[in-house]
């Protein structure tokens, strides 16, 4: 099972079961980025962090989920699918792209007994656990609206949440409006916030634009409706959590803190990582009890590794099914569509793409296998090479069960060597080989004596006259 999966199969249930809409804000530029690509679409452990927020609130089960996208981001809409999208045509503060999600809720955005959830793209730590606590809060304290908040070490600017003498929210101040007893306050705002549904629209409503900024926020909510008598509750998550990306400082951060959870939830899984801060996960790895995997592995997306089985040092996987108790590398690159059997080795500086090798099945070195299928206990020597491109097509190589496949052989797809048939050292194979059957094409061998002797001398002659050619100045 995945770190993800792991998550997911833990969540809490949500605090409430009042219909719930969600709202993810993803209009924004990014423009510390310095990307063409949308921010939001970049990624952290091989996926989008659009696609860990929108997959943390699917736990969360929402009647309704709605996308906020910007003009011209087609890209980030089709990202979001299945999900609504809406279009804040002007970036006009949070508020406002709240406010353009309305028409997309539909109904739900009425109803006194829904509740709607907002948060930001770009936030992909976030985990559906503190948002389900959120709703918890909610609900446990009887409070019109909810606000994620967190204790940071260095506040720094982020807004603060100021509490009353009940623990509920009286207000939230932005750092560059705060005094020095607010600046003081330890307690953050995350961004995220949780509201009755018809509450939330009815302030959005009310919400001016005079600022510095000439921008509507979110946050005002909260002082709008505090003026009409409702409970804020603040429910709290770990700063790590909470943590935003805006540059790319941020992003190299938020991958550094996911490969932390993921690298714990592997060991906690059963894996055994001897050097677990030089091993990379994607989102979806998932590794099974008694793996091993040693120093400086790159797992890419797709991979799944069963018990028993062991990743040797520096090796890169990616769309790869490992089986039980199969060992890979040091140095081995395993492509997509890789599917090594029980027991089957793949040694250092093998590729292997589109590969499938059996039960017991060893290719230990200096070997590519592409659209391959090897049968259980064959044997690829080394400098093995199957040829599967012919410039334009991808074909097929098909060998036998038990086979050996000698050091330094070329096997010209398509191409079937049988069960327990032998191919000579240095041999290049363009004829299907019947079973049991053995394969060479090498010259016959000619030697002749004192022809090594021969040949030296005839070179250092050689050399002798170039060199004098030089002094001379012919």
């Amino acid at each position: 099972m995945s770190a993800e999966q792991t998550r997911s199969a833990s969540a809490q249930e949500p605090g409430s079961t009042r219909p719930l809409g969600v709202v993810v804000l993803a209009a924004g530029q990014g423009t510390r980025m310095r990307s063409r690509r949308p921010k939001v679409l970049h990624d952290v452990a091989g996926k989008a962090m659009l696609r860990h927020v929108l997959d943390a609130v699917a736990q969360l089960r929402p009647a309704r989920c709605v996308v906020v996208v910007g003009p011209g981001q087609a890209a980030v809409a089709e990202a979001a699918a299945p999900h609504a999208t809406a279009e804040q045509t002007e970036r006009l503060g949070t508020g406002h792209a709240v406010q353009a999600a309305h028409a997309a809720l539909g109904e739900l955005a009425a109803d006194p007994q829904a509740e709607v959830l907002i948060t930001c793209a770009d936030t992909p730590l976030l985990t559906a656990e503190t948002l389900a606590g959120l709703r918890r809060s909610r609900t446990e304290q009887a409070a019109e609206i909810a606000v994620l908040g967190f204790r940071a070490r260095d506040p720094g600017g982020y807004g603060r949440l100021v509490l009353d003498a009940d623990g509920l929210l009286q207000r939230i101040v932005e750092a560059k409006d705060a005094d020095p007893r607010e600046r003081a306050i330890e307690l953050c705002n995350a961004g995220v916030l949780l509201a009755r549904a018809d509450l939330l629209f009815e302030a959005l409503a009310r919400v001016g634009n005079d600022n510095a900024k000439g921008e509507y926020y979110l946050t005002d909510v909260v002082g709008i409706a505090r003026g009409q008598g409702a409970r804020i509750a603040v429910a709290l998550g770990g700063e790590a959590e909470m943590q935003g990306v805006n540059s790319r400082a941020d992003l190299a951060a938020a991958e550094a803190q996911m490969q932390r959870r993921l690298r714990a939830a592997a060991m906690t899984g059963g894996a055994t990582l001897s050097a677990p801060e030089t091993v990379f996960f994607s989102h979806d790895t998932a590794l099974a009890a008694d793996v091993t995997v040693e120093p400086h592995v790159v797992f890419g997306p797709g991979v799944s590794v069963a018990e028993g089985a062991t990743i040797k040092a520096f090796s890169h996987l990616e769309g790869t099914q490992v089986g039980p108790g199969a060992q890979v590398g040091p140095y081995a690159r395993l492509r997509p569509g890789t599917v090594l059997g029980a027991d089957s080795r793949v040694g250092n500086f093998v590729e292997t793409k589109n590969a499938q090798l059996g039960a017991g099945a060893k290719a230990n070195h200096l070997t590519y296998l592409g659209d391959t299928v090897v049968g259980a206990a064959a044997n690829i020597g080394a400098g093995t090479i199957t040829c599967n491109y012919d410039g334009t097509l991808k074909h097929r190589t098909e060998i036998g069960a038990g086979a050996f496949i000698g050091s330094n052989s070329a096997l010209v797809a398509p191409v079937t060597v049988g069960a327990g048939a032998i191919v000579g050292a240095g041999s290049t194979v363009t004829q299907d080989v019947a079973d049991d059957a053995l394969a060479l094409t090498r010259a016959q061998q000619r030697t002749v004596a004192g022809g090594g002797a021969r040949f030296r001398a005839s070179r250092q002659a050689e050399k002798a006259r170039r060199t004098g050619a030089d002094t001379d100045g012919s």
